[in-house]
């Protein structure tokens, strides 16, 4: 009777170690329960803040070569760079060494770092205008824009993209306008502050410092 008396203490002994073990240790799938860790402020920890941006100084890069500008930008830890041709034509800067800068967006100061970082620019040959000329054109809506020496670029582009457009050489050489950047409007047909409805526009032109 002593016997069976101790192996019964034996075997609810041992249960309840494993019931104690369970509840403190592995669930049933097998993975170990774990409180989320505590940030400073008392909740939880998810790992989903965001570290903010870093505000630091923009340098002022008017007057450098674009890529030199660039560069500098970068090392001052601003990498949302873009760049356009502050004369208004439309122009890609493909080669970024051929380029310098007139002014920036935004000037030079404090910004956080994720700050977009746009550069009015040039050809190294030209002069920078008084005023940045570079901003994107308005759509043209119901009213034909004034495109006079503005590019051919910028006039399609101004234009809704499903009319009908044809662009003559002003000059009466039949030259082709292969690259639109470089040829300036002298003339639109219909004219400017006509009604635009669907009509096809025709355009006359010559290129950038000629006389239309």
């Amino acid at each position: 009777m002593i016997k069976r008396t101790a192996t019964v203490a034996v075997v609810a002994a041992a249960a309840l170690l494993t019931l104690t073990a369970c509840e403190g240790g592995a669930d049933a799938s097998g993975s170990t329960n774990s409180k989320p860790s505590q940030g400073s402020n008392g909740k939880a920890d998810t790992g989903s803040d965001i570290a903010k941006a870093e505000t630091v100084t923009l340098p002022d890069m008017a007057g450098k070569g674009l890529q030199s500008a660039q560069d500098q930008a970068q090392e001052a830890g601003f990498y949302s760079l873009t760049s356009h041709d502050a004369l208004g034509r439309g122009r890609m800067q493909a080669f970024d060494r051929n380029w310098k800068v007139c002014s920036q967006t935004p000037k030079a100061g404090k910004h956080p770092t994720d700050t977009e970082v746009d550069f009015a620019t040039v050809k190294l040959e030209e002069t920078c205008p008084a005023e940045d000329e570079g901003a994107e054109p308005e759509a043209a809506g119901s009213t034909m824009p004034d495109f006079a020496g503005k590019s051919v670029k910028v006039a399609r582009t101004a234009l809704d993209s499903s009319t009908s457009i044809t662009v003559n050489d002003a000059s009466g050489q039949d030259r082709m306008v292969l690259i639109e950047s470089n040829w300036q409007v002298c003339t639109t047909e219909p004219a400017a502050g006509a009604k635009l409805d669907g009509q096809p526009v025709t355009l006359t032109a010559v290129k950038f410092g000629e006389t239309c």
